[in-house]
C-alpha cells in the first residue's frame, strides 16, 4: 500500500495518467536477461506492447534486441537504442516503403509472413542493390488456448505461412535474386498462462517444421519461439514478475536437439505489464436503481483492453484510508466515454469511495498507452514515474 506521502504526490499530477513502477520494470528485465544468458535464448522485446521512451531506452540498454510490427517501430527502436543487428521486422502487411526502411537500416531479419511477401521484398532489395535478410514466418497450427481476437498460429489465422505452401516456399525462396534466408519465426498467441503444456508443444512443432525444410536443403540458423507469455490480471501483487523461469526452461528442453542454431524468443507484455497502472480520479458517486456506479475520468480510450477484449483488470482505491479498507461493498466502475461497453468492472468490491478518489487501474503496462486514442476528443494521458511522479525528471 502507497503511504501518506506518496498518495499526495499522485494528488497532484492530473489524471488520468500512466504510472510505471520503475524498479519493477528494472527487476523484470533482469530476471529476462539472467534467464536469457543462462539458457543461450536471444530475446528481443515486442515493441508494440509499449512504446514509452523511457522504457525502450532502459531495456536497449540491458542488451534486449527489439521485434517490431511497422516501419515507425523499426525507426522508434533506432532512436532508442536498439542495434539495427537486433531487430526484427515482423507484420502481415508491411508497405513498400516500409520493406525499404529495413533494408536500408540493415536490421536483423525482416519476417515474412506469404509467398508474395518474398517475392515483392527481393524484388524491392534488387532494385535498391541490396541485400535481404528474411526469416519466414511458419503457422504451426497450434491452439494456444487463449482469446481468439489474440490467438495467432492457426490455419485460419492471418499470420504466416500454412504447410500446404511449404513446397511452394521452398521453391520460391531458390529462384530469389536478393533475398537471404536467415530462419524460421514462430508465434502463436498472447496471455498464454499453459506454460509447459502449450509451449512444449510449440517445440515440438517447431523442430518437425525445421526439419522438413532441412531437409528440402534449406539451413535454419535461426528459430525464432515468438512471445505469448501470459500475467496475472487477477492477482498483480501475488505474481508481479511472469514465470519466465518456467517459459525459458520448457523452451531450452523443447529446442535440445537444436542446441547448435540461434533460438529468439519476442516477450512484450510479459515484461512491461505489471509495471504500469492507469491511475483515474472518480468524478462522481452514482446511485442507480440496483447498482452505485463509480464515475471515472478514464476512458476506453486510455485501456481500450476491457472494451475490446471483455479483458479484467484489478482495480484498486488507492486513496481509501486505512479505516475504510474494512467495509467493502460492490461498485459498477466506469469510464466517461459514450459507449456502453465502456466499463471497468461490475460489482467491484472496494472501500467506500468517494468523489475525488484515485483509483489505480493495474496492469496496465501492455497495451494501454499505445493503444490509446483521441475518441471524444479526449486527451492523451501522459506517462509518469515512480522514482519521480511529479515529473522533474520524466523523459
Amino acid at each position: 500500500m502507497l503511504n501518506t506521502n506518496q498518495i499526495a504526490d499522485l494528488e497532484k499530477i492530473r489524471t488520468p495518467y500512466y504510472l510505471y513502477d520503475i524498479r519493477l520494470l528494472e527487476k523484470t528485465v533482469e530476471e529476462v536477461r539472467f534467464l536469457s544468458e543462462k539458457y543461450g535464448i536471444e530475446v528481443h522485446y515486442a515493441v508494440k506492447a509499449n512504446s514509452e521512451p523511457r522504457i525502450l531506452r532502459y531495456i536497449a540498454g540491458k542488451g534486449l534486441g527489439a521485434d517490431c510490427v511497422s516501419g515507425n517501430e523499426v525507426v522508434c527502436a533506432l532512436e532508442n537504442g536498439f542495434p539495427a543487428g537486433k531487430i526484427a521486422f515482423a507484420g502481415v502487411g508491411k508497405t513498400d516503403e516500409e520493406i525499404e526502411i529495413a533494408l536500408r537500416t540493415g536490421i536483423f531479419a525482416m519476417v515474412c509472413e506469404s509467398l508474395h511477401e518474398i517475392s515483392v521484398v527481393d524484388e524491392i532489395a534488387s532494385g535498391l542493390g541490396i541485400r535481404a535478410s528474411i526469416m519466414v514466418r511458419i503457422n504451426p497450427n497450434i491452439d494456444a488456448h487463449t482469446h481468439k481476437y489474440i490467438t495467432t498460429g492457426l490455419d485460419d489465422n492471418k499470420f504466416g505461412i500454412s504447410e500446404h505452401e511449404f513446397g511452394a516456399l521452398v521453391e520460391l525462396l531458390g529462384k530469389c535474386r536478393s533475398v537471404d534466408f536467415r530462419g524460421l519465426h514462430f508465434h502463436i498467441g498472447s496471455q498464454i498462462t499453459e506454460v509447459e503444456e502449450v509451449f512444449s508443444l510449440e517445440c515440438m512443432r517447431a523442430r518437425s517444421i525445421v526439419s522438413y525444410f532441412e531437409s528440402a536443403g534449406l539451413n535454419v540458423d535461426n528459430i525464432d519461439l515468438g512471445g505469448g507469455l501470459g500475467v496475472d490480471y487477477e492477482d498483480p501483487d501475488m505474481n508481479p514478475v511472469p514465470d519466465f523461469r518456467t517459459w525459458f526452461a520448457t523452451i531450452a528442453e523443447g529446442m535440445e536437439p537444436f542446441r547448435g542454431k540461434r533460438i529468439h524468443v519476442e516477450p512484450g507484455r510479459s515484461i512491461v505489464a505489471q509495471c504500469g497502472s492507469l491511475i483515474t480520479k472518480v468524478l462522481y458517486v452514482k446511485n442507480g436503481l440496483r447498482k452505485t456506479f463509480l464515475i471515472t475520468d478514464a476512458g476506453m480510450n486510455d485501456l481500450i483492453r476491457p472494451a475490446l477484449y471483455g479483458a479484467y483488470h484489478k482495480v484498486e482505491n488507492i486513496s481509501a484510508s486505512t479505516d475504510r479498507q474494512g467495509s467493502l461493498r460492490p461498485y459498477d466502475i466506469v469510464g466517461p466515454v459514450c459507449e456502453s461497453s465502456d466499463v471497468w468492472g461490475e460489482g467491484r468490491m472496494l472501500p467506500e469511495t468517494f468523489r475525488g478518489d484515485l483509483l489505480a487501474i493495474r496492469s496496465a503496462g501492455a497495451y494501454g498507452q499505445v493503444m490509446a486514442s483521441r475518441y471524444n476528443l479526449r486527451d492523451l494521458a501522459k506517462a509518469c514515474y515512480s522514482d519521480d511522479p511529479c515529473g522533474q525528471n520524466n523523459y
